[in-house]
């Protein structure tokens, strides 16, 4: 994923915080609420906001592996604050275990929790692969359900536990336009697109080619204009996605 001008939403919606007003009237009904479904879904994710950088280490302590260089406390493209899933904590909560950004897909690590700041959102993705659909819960319950495009046979989009990174406003010019959910899957084909990292998101079909339901990007999730809008003034930074199928 490369883009030109991107822009934060962040300012204006926070961590993982509710839609804008002006907007609900307007999508409400794109999608009928879907049923609750069988399998459990949490109802909460914890999240843990980076206020500085932070090294990652292989195990709760300072004298362990570092897994990879500093985690920015920023984010690449909008320079919002940098949301991470917290999976566990240790040492009296003085470390936290999270979910990683980037290569290997789906890896993680701890960092201490100094310097971090607390939240949590009632919001997850599942993406069901093989039904070319998108699963929006909140609070554990189904709250929209969207037909996507995912990647073609040759650039697949990568299956696992992912988060996402930054959500960004994008220009009429842009392709995907006019949202893009970055995320921190990156495509096991793909090493590098566009000047990007091989980066998978989910954003809109605007200046694409591909029908909703297909398989035909190359790794990234499109979704319609409006289910995109709905979702980018909805889903933050954090927010977990896991796909499947």
């Amino acid at each position: 994923m490369s883009h030109a001008v991107p822009r934060s939403l962040g300012s204006r919606r926070g961590v993982a915080a509710p839609a804008l007003a002006i907007l609900a009237g307007a999508v409400a009904g794109l999608a009928a609420p879907a049923q609750a479904g069988a399998a459990a879904v949490p109802a909460s994710q914890p999240l843990v906001v980076l206020l500085h950088d932070h090294v990652p280490r292989a195990r709760p302590s300072f004298h362990a592996r570092r897994i990879e260089p500093a985690i920015p406390a920023l984010r690449p493209l909008t320079r919002v604050r940098t949301v991470l899933p917290v999976l566990a904590e240790a040492h009296g909560n003085r470390w936290l275990r999270v979910r990683l950004p980037g290569r290997p897909n789906g890896h993680t690590g701890w960092i201490r929790s100094s310097n971090t700041r607390r939240t949590a959102t009632g919001w997850r993705l599942a993406l069901d692969l093989s039904e070319r659909r998108l699963t929006v819960y909140r609070d554990g319950r189904a709250k929209r359900r969207f037909p996507v495009i995912v990647g073609n046979p040759w650039t697949p989009t990568p299956r696992g536990r992912f988060f996402v990174e930054e959500a960004v406003a994008l220009g009429s010019q842009d392709a995907g336009n006019p949202f893009a959910l970055a995320t921190s899957a990156r495509s096991n084909v793909l090493q590098e697109f566009e000047g990007g990292p091989g980066q998978i998101a989910l954003h809109g079909t605007n200046l694409l080619s591909g029908t909703l339901g297909t398989a035909a990007s190359h790794g990234c999730i499109r979704l319609g204009t409006a289910e995109i809008t709905w979702l980018a003034h909805r889903v933050g930074s954090g927010v977990p996605l896991h796909i499947a199928g």
